[in-house]
């Protein structure tokens, strides 16, 4: 799956339950919360005050090492 700063928090997590450790080490921590499954990835970083841009790098890190 190809992720952006659109893609909803619960489409990556249909995707690869691992994505929630990487975002929980990037300091989102409410990643199961209902309302953050319909929030797409860039609305989720600003709520907790993240750049959206680091947390897509280290999402991307993370799926080219699993693959």
């Amino acid at each position: 799956m190809e992720i952006t700063k659109e893609t909803l928090i619960g489409e990556m997590l249909q995707s690869d339950m691992g994505i929630a450790y990487v975002l929980m080490q990037c300091g989102m921590h409410c990643v199961g919360c209902p309302s953050s499954i319909g929030e797409s990835l860039e609305e989720a970083c600003a709520v907790h005050g993240l750049d959206a841009d680091a947390v897509l790098e280290a999402i991307h890190e993370y799926q080219a090492n699993v693959q």
